[in-house]
């Protein structure tokens, strides 16, 4: 594809967020230029472990969770692309009391949106998941209809959908200016040349604030290194586990696993992990793991590991989102600082920023997610039910 001349909209990132948006917007007969600097979702969605849930504790996220759950449900009709979700649910073990108090209060938020949603006992939750130990467990959160799917088939998915309603999807382009006029957006500077727009969408993960400075604005994102691994496949020795697990997480230690094709998925998020955008794998990341799983999943110790990857965590202070527009520079909006929960949240975002653009109310209210709130405009809004 060729640099167009002129466009509505310019989305910097092809990741979950910049294709949704770039397909949501091409749907409603905007025009698009997508630039993604390397490609497709080679950023942190292609690295992310592909949960998809509701099971947050603020009600934003909750709201965004369930409405991507219904995308993701009729993805292979709207676009039209296969992404093997499997809805086996998410189980959330608890093994203190504080963290049952904020689940339970969870649950009700839950329900409140339509989410199933429900508390377990240690002996129900075993029964669901075999691997868990829970012998110390006080309860667990269990939302049945919640799961995990492929990140980059969702991505692909969006660009292609997009693209066949027109937009122009440029991969290997790097976004290097946005050329500002008394405060209105008027054209962007890349790689592959110059184009004529008034609106760009900074979709660009944890290297959002480095577009945001091109019209000055700060965005506190963070990048942090995660990883996770991807075992052998399961032997006759684990011949009794049932074919569909929940996403299962130690909500005390982060240790989370599911099932990837003949084997598990399985990763922690370790806190002592400096900032940076360094992706280097930890070589003692696997020690850290069997130190977690020998007490939560100790037959996680019996099985053969894979392959592995680091990917980024763009976090803000508050662990949620910044999402909306710049008051200062007309028509420069963002999504990002999802902190760890970007993938999931991507079809529904994808509708937000749609709709910010014709200047229509989205399905939520989201000006308690402005950037605003970091500077002194608005109030801080912390989710709890990360990993």
């Amino acid at each position: 594809m060729s640099l167009p001349n002129q466009v509505d909209v310019v989305i910097v990132g092809g990741g979950v967020m910049g294709t949704s948006a770039a397909f949501h917007l091409a749907e409603a007969g905007i025009s698009v230029l997508l630039c993604e600097k390397n490609e497709l979702a080679s950023g942190s969605t292609s690295k992310a472990a592909g949960g998809v849930r509701a099971n947050f504790s603020d009600e934003f996220n909750v709201a965004l969770g369930a409405r991507s759950l219904d995308l993701f449900a009729k993805f292979n009709q709207r676009p039209g692309y296969e992404i093997d979700l499997h809805r086996s649910g998410y189980l959330f073990a608890l093994s203190k009391s504080e963290d049952v108090t904020l689940f339970e209060k969870s649950t009700q938020i839950h329900k409140k949106f339509g989410v199933e949603s429900r508390m377990l006992t240690p002996a129900e939750a075993g029964k669901i998941s075999p691997l868990l130990n829970t012998s110390d467990l006080l309860a667990c959160s269990f939302t049945p209809n919640d799961g995990h799917c492929t990140p980059e088939a969702v991505v692909l998915g969006y660009a292609g959908g997009a693209k066949k309603l027109g937009a122009t999807i440029l991969t290997n382009t790097q976004v290097t200016n946005i050329t500002v006029d008394n405060d209105e957006i008027t054209s962007v500077q890349t790689t592959a040349g110059n184009v004529k727009t008034n609106t760009v969408i900074n979709c660009a993960g944890a290297w959002s604030p480095q577009i945001a400075a091109m019209v000055g604005l700060e965005l506190p994102v963070t990048p942090y290194r995660r990883e996770l691994v991807i075992t052998e496949a399961l032997g006759d020795n684990f011949a009794d586990l049932p074919k569909s697990m929940p996403m299962t997480i130690d909500y005390s230690s982060s240790l989370y696993w599911h099932r990837e094709g003949k084997g598990l998925l399985m990763g922690f998020s370790d806190k002592t992990t400096e900032s940076g955008f360094d992706l280097k794998r930890d070589p003692s990341f696997l020690e850290k793991l069997g130190t977690i799983a020998m007490h939560r999943a100790p037959r996680l110790m019996d099985v053969g590991i894979g392959k592995g990857w680091a990917g980024l965590y763009e976090v803000t202070p508050d662990h949620n989102a910044i999402l909306g527009e710049f008051k200062k520079v007309s028509r420069f909006f963002y999504a990002t600082g999802f902190s760890g929960h970007g993938f999931l949240q991507g079809p529904a975002i994808g509708e937000i920023l749609r709709d910010l653009y014709l200047q229509k109310q989205p399905f939520v209210e989201i000006q308690q997610l402005s950037a605003d709130r970091f500077s002194g405009g608005g109030q801080l809004r912390p989710e709890y039910n990360i990993v």
